[in-house]
């Protein structure tokens, strides 16, 4: 692993056992991506790509291989410090955006600072700007039920922002919504990108990954090459 590189994957493999039969969801991949890079990841359903995500954030752990982020191996990492890292180090954001239904989008962006113990004043000053950043800021007090598909994924990626995290990584985020608003998301995600984010998205959309500046290509659990 090199100091320009953020995340190293060695020879990483994941095998799920069900019953009796055996599913390999990753097959021996090797991955580096680049500090500030904005990658996507393509492939369809079932290509592992989203097991991939899962164990660049340390939401599963390789069956072989390595997992290195930041120069620190995460698949060694018990659960608490994991779960740490996590909320210091990566902001998430989920096709179904995951928002707490009885908070505001304000609350909802403050959460993670919340999370971590950290919450004060001047947090709530931060999740306003961000949600200047994306657009919503108009929109702080209300819920998100009152909120349309792409205005509660901007409020996710304002929310994944809050603690300033360096890896912001994102799973089929335009995936419930039309082709105009999926398509403004990832503009919004290329902003995050200039700004100096590291940005990993996950798509099945050819055109939408295409706006990133590096794709790769995943099929039965192995990198394709491109």
């Amino acid at each position: 692993m090199q100091d320009s590189d953020l995340i190293c994957l060695e020879c990483v493999s994941k095998r799920y056992q069900l019953g009796e039969r055996r599913f390999d969801a990753l097959r021996d991949v090797s991955l580096t991506v680049g500090r500030g890079a904005f990658l996507a990841i393509q492939g369809p359903s079932g290509s592992g790509k989203s097991t991939l995500l899962n164990l660049i954030t340390g939401v599963d752990k390789p069956s072989a291989g390595e997992v290195w982020v930041d120069g620190l191996r995460i698949d060694n990492l018990d659960e608490n410090a994991l779960a740490r890292w996590r909320g210091e180090r990566v902001g998430i954001v989920f096709q179904f955006f995951q928002l707490l239904p009885t908070l505001t989008v304000l609350e909802n962006v403050v959460l993670p600072a919340q999370l971590r113990t950290l919450w004060g004043r001047g947090d709530t000053a931060r999740a306003e700007a961000l949600l200047q950043q994306v657009g919503m800021v108009e929109h702080a007090n209300k819920l998100p039920s009152e909120l349309s598909g792409g205005e509660r994924q901007r409020v996710a990626l304002a929310r994944a922002l809050m603690n300033d995290p360096e890896l912001l990584v994102a799973d089929e985020p335009t995936g419930n919504l039309d082709s105009a608003t999926g398509e403004a998301i990832i503009g919004l995600l290329g902003d995050i990108h200039r700004q100096g984010k590291t940005v990993v998205l996950v798509t099945h959309d050819h055109h939408l990954a295409a706006m990133a500046e590096r794709q790769i290509a995943m099929r039965d659990g192995r990198l394709l090459p491109v």
